[in-house]
């Protein structure tokens, strides 16, 4: 799929970006050229030395920023795949700095667009979130924004031989800032601090949302938002799996965050597609295909009427057991208990 093609990632030095590269030089070695497209330079150089050029001559690297038009057009020259990564993600960073979110996530992923378009790009496949479902943050929002952006871009793209999707799905096991290194990292002072005794979440390891964009580069139609089927957990399993000997402290839900995160409201669900191992959330205004082409291309059927995605009444769910085993495999290879 990825053999002899040009491939670029926003946002490459992140946590996706680091074990996308992963595993596209494991799963195709003959890959023509990777871009790593980013502002840090720092982070640009640890990747270089994990892949020196003498050994890995297909990786590129782009210092932009995706709120420059001009500097993402120039490195989308010659790209055939676009991974859009790039984004401003802590919830109180972007309460607190709006315009600054809303320039990254809204105006820089405009600038991916009207960049693919202009450079002859074949597949885009944009990240999302579940805070992007009934957003009640402004991290969220700009996250909507940008889902509806990449969904309508479709509707632009003319004789053009392109496709736009987006991939949304909830907390990465052990990405930077989330929950489990941060419990870890508390373990040792004796207390975990918890925002809510009921607290759920959904939970997918990184491999796993590197796996389903790769679904989406070779399954998509374009328009579609694609939502994984993966388990919830209590946020009470998380301090009992990490430290059972700790004491908690209930400190509060933070601004702008929710009791029990969402992926797919009721009203999505009128335009829900079941796939089998994915959902996908077709767009409402599509002038590329219907719901119906849609459904017999994937041999799919429609989700029930009223179906809706909830962490907190999801039927699939992580024990402490299943927890501590994932830390194992996903996040710390030495943690016990």
């Amino acid at each position: 799929m990825l053999n002899n093609k040009v491939v670029l990632i926003t946002g490459g030095t992140g946590s996706f970006g680091k074990k996308f590269i992963e595993t596209i030089l494991d799963r195709y070695p003959d890959v023509k050229k990777i871009i790593i497209y980013s502002r840090d330079e720092l982070k640009q150089s640890v990747i270089k030395q994990k892949y020196p050029a003498y050994d890995f001559p297909q990786l590129r690297f782009f210092i932009g920023d995706v709120r420059d038009k001009d500097r993402m057009t120039q490195a989308c020259e010659g790209v055939d795949v676009i991974i859009h990564a790039a984004a401003i993600k802590q919830v109180d960073t972007a309460e607190y700095n709006p315009t600054e979110c809303i320039r990254t996530n809204i105006d820089g992923a405009e600038n991916v667009i009207h960049a693919a378009l202009a450079c002859g790009v074949k597949d885009v496949v944009a990240l999302s979130t579940d805070k992007a479902c009934a957003p009640i943050n402004l991290y969220g929002a700009t996250k909507l924004a940008s889902d509806k952006l990449f969904a309508a871009a479709n509707n632009i793209r003319g004789s053009k031989d392109i496709k736009f999707s987006v991939v949304r799905y909830g907390n990465v096991m052990g990405s930077r800032g989330s929950v489990i290194p941060f419990f870890i990292d508390k373990k040792k002072e004796g207390m975990l601090p918890i925002t809510h005794e009921e607290m759920t979440r959904f939970n997918i390891s990184l491999q796993d949302g590197v796996n389903m964009v790769m679904y989406a580069i070779g399954h998509h139609i374009g328009g579609e938002i694609f939502v994984p089927k993966i388990p919830s957990y209590k946020i009470t399993d998380i301090a009992t799996a990490i430290a059972p000997d700790c004491d908690t402290r209930v400190v509060g839900i933070r601004p702008g965050e929710k009791l029990h995160e969402e992926m797919i409201t009721d009203t999505d669900s009128l335009n829900t597609i079941d796939l089998g191992k994915y959902y996908a959330i077709l767009p409402s205004v599509s002038f590329t295909y219907t719901e119906a082409e849609y459904i017999k291309h994937h041999k799919a059927v429609k989700v029930p009427f009223g179906f809706k995605y909830n962490s907190g009444t999801n039927t699939e769910w992580e024990t402490v057991e299943s927890l501590r085993s994932l830390i194992v495999e996903h996040v710390d290879a030495s943690f016990s208990v």
